[in-house]
């Protein structure tokens, strides 16, 4: 089973309009909700390819509420803890006008207090008894420490479980001195917190790694691996949109690794996964039959 971590669930919308303008009263023609939340999609992805998954997060009011019953529905375990407030939503322009077309609008979402943040690390170290991989994704509720991540690995670690964690920012440096099995980056933030998108440096400025997946967008993935490190990409034509593509990227990348996999495989599945969302209509998803025909068209090269 992968333990799926979302601090920070959303109701993830797209905002259709023919056009925005600044200032004015500007009307959408069509919303669609979508439950989201990086974490949300890494666990929706890998249900969608066969895999087990449980959703562990932070719910709060009726967006809370309606995340949990969508996942419930696509046959995700859920747990975690309830706070007050309300989920965030979050919107993603869709648009004839290419000005305008995937601008994003993340909602604030809830705080977190002391007490909730302590429940939470109790019943996360509870759920990991029967879990193969931890995967932990996104930003956390305000006021939520600034190494929240690093004391869940802490945790993980204590019980001899991996994880494999999608973040930037404090949460990353936190990670960095603590050491984790994974991580996946995009580029802005490997030369954000790390000053380069070299790979190999990147590996060599953690306490301890043993999974890099470094994303470049059209150009692919490059997958640091035990000490190897290869270059994946595939080509998409006319993608219909980018937004979850990491995540779901995460997902295979995490499947791969409890079917225990060469590097090759790992980073063909997390290829294909990215992809197979730019396909999908539906926001942060894929299908698992696109999965299995990209995965025939995935380049890989050999980089050390």
């Amino acid at each position: 089973m992968i333990l799926n971590i979302c601090p920070n669930p959303s109701i993830d919308s797209y905002a259709w309009f023919s056009n925005f303008q600044i200032g004015e009263v500007n009307r959408m023609a069509k919303l669609q909700d979508f439950p989201g939340g990086k974490g949300v999609h890494v666990a929706h992805a890998i249900k969608e390819l066969d895999g087990t998954a449980e959703l562990f997060g932070i719910w709060a009011g009726s967006n809370g509420a309606w995340i949990k019953e969508a996942s419930k529905e696509n046959g995700l375990k859920i747990s975690g803890i309830s706070i007050e407030g309300n989920n965030r939503k979050c919107y993603t322009f869709r648009s004839a006008s290419e000005e305008i077309n995937n601008t994003e609008i993340l909602e604030p979402g809830p705080e977190l207090s002391e007490e909730e943040y302590e429940e939470f690390r109790k019943k996360f170290s509870s759920v990991l008894k029967d879990t193969a991989l931890v995967c932990m994704s996104g930003s956390w509720p305000a006021k939520a420490p600034k190494d929240a991540y690093a004391q869940l690995i802490k945790i993980a670690k204590q019980k001899q479980k991996k994880c494999i964690v999608d973040v930037g920012g404090a949460q990353l440096d936190a990670i960095v001195k603590e050491g984790c099995f994974g991580i996946h980056l995009n580029e802005h933030e490997a030369l954000a917190n790390f000053g380069t998108i070299d790979i190999s440096k990147i590996a060599k400025q953690f306490k301890q790694i043993e999974l890099i997946a470094l994303t470049k967008g059209k150009d692919g993935l490059l997958l640091y691996y035990k000490g190897e490190i290869i270059a994946a990409n595939t080509t998409i034509n006319n993608p219909i949109s980018t937004v979850g593509s990491g995540d779901c990227l995460t997902a295979g990348i995490a499947y791969a690794v409890t079917k225990q996999m060469k590097i090759e495989e790992i980073a063909s599945w997390g290829v294909a996964c990215g992809a197979a969302n730019c396909i999908n209509e539906d926001l942060g998803m894929i299908k698992r039959d696109d999965v299995l025909e990209l995965l025939g068209k995935i380049s890989i090269k050999k980089v050390v």
